[in-house]
């Protein structure tokens, strides 16, 4: 609470959860009481969700609740918790009529991008362990909570040290990768070029997600060229899609196709015209993440990765890509790949060189 959220006496703390998240919510609740803030807790059923999608007409796909748009314009700190039953509940969903309800909320996701950015909102999304979240992870629940606990650094004497000199090397990385116009990956089935200068590199230090750790940015928009593939099954909106490869002409796809969940995928490229284009570009360098487990809350900080979003931009690196989808895509570098800055190698087999992390 005083590292990532840092709650003050008098804030209105905003706290989503599913029913399963109960024993954390309780006690952030408690938290937030005793640093003299007020909290404000929302429980949601996943079937709610999932009812809405098969029942609801177009103008209650469209609605957007009056309570939560004061939410969002009045919260000083959001606070999410992933505690999911059944992490398949919109498998059957029309990807149609979610593309209706997700572009009619993309003015909810604005609104909270731009309180952010400003410094108006702090906000972070965590996870409790779950059956289902474990068992998407190929773990039994109690290796999944020793996971979730070692990700988070949570094992450590002082986590709290430790994520603060995790924060300086990130700074460090970061701080470089701002010097540098045109990165070039190259790994299995990747070849890929983009441009980021005159972008921002943003150091991730555990202030909105937990756990954390990775750099990113927003890459031009019209320089992305290349074929990119990726090396794990990426969930979204209870699909997956395996071995999904894209290849960008202009900043844009052109082609994609995946082992499975094509379909998907090109329904999500199509959900608005920024929906093809690279909004956020990263290097993942948690180290103490090493497992791939099928959330991309984790899986996108595996130390020795990258990632990249399709669709919306993080207004703080400058990007201006424009979309109502944000959909995070891992690639693994661990073994087999080059990446260089400006025409020299300074990243290879999922670390960079020469000491800079």
């Amino acid at each position: 609470m005083s590292y990532s959220t840092r709650v003050a006496p008098g804030e209105l703390v905003v706290i989503d959860s599913g029913p399963l998240g109960a024993p954390l919510v309780r006690e952030i609740h408690r938290r937030v009481l005793a640093a003299g803030a007020h909290p404000l807790v929302n429980i949601t059923l996943e079937e709610t969700q999932e009812a809405l999608l098969r029942e609801g007409s177009d103008a209650q796909l469209e609605f957007l609740s009056p309570a939560r748009v004061e939410e969002i314009e009045t919260a000083d700190v959001r606070i999410v918790l992933e505690a999911e039953e059944n992490t398949r509940t919109l498998f059957a969903a029309d990807p149609s009529r979610q593309t209706v309800h997700k572009r009619a909320r993309k003015v909810l996701g604005d609104r909270l991008f731009e309180r952010s950015a400003s410094g108006e909102l702090r906000w972070l999304v965590t996870l409790f362990p779950t059956q289902a979240a474990a068992q998407d992870a190929g773990m039994s629940l109690v290796d999944y909570e020793d996971f979730v606990y070692r990700a988070g650094l949570l094992d450590r004497e002082d986590p709290v040290r430790e994520w603060r000199e995790l924060a300086e090397r990130l700074d460090r990385v970061a701080g470089w990768l701002d010097t540098k116009d045109e990165l070039h990956v190259v790994a299995e089935g990747t070849d890929l070029r983009l441009r980021v200068g005159g972008r921002h590199w943003v150091a991730s230090r555990g202030f909105e997600n937990f756990p954390d750790g990775e750099v990113f940015t927003g890459p031009v928009e019209t320089s992305v060229e290349g074929t990119v593939r990726c090396s794990f099954p990426a969930a979204y909106h209870g699909r997956i899609v395996e071995d999904a490869e894209l290849r960008f002409e202009g900043g844009e796809v052109v082609a994609a196709e995946a082992a499975r969940g094509r379909d998907f995928l090109e329904e999500m490229l199509a959900l608005d015209e920024g929906a093809r284009r690279m909004g956020e570009f990263a290097f993942g360098m948690n180290e103490a993440i090493t497992e791939f487990t099928l959330n991309t809350l984790f899986d996108e900080k595996i130390g020795g990765t990258m990632h990249f979003a399709l669709g919306k931009s993080y207004p703080e690196t400058g990007g201006r890509n424009e979309s109502a989808l944000h959909w995070d895509l891992v690639c693994d570098l661990r073994a087999g790949s080059e990446v260089h800055a400006d025409g020299e190698l300074v990243y290879r087999d999922g670390r960079f060189l020469d000491g800079l992390f």
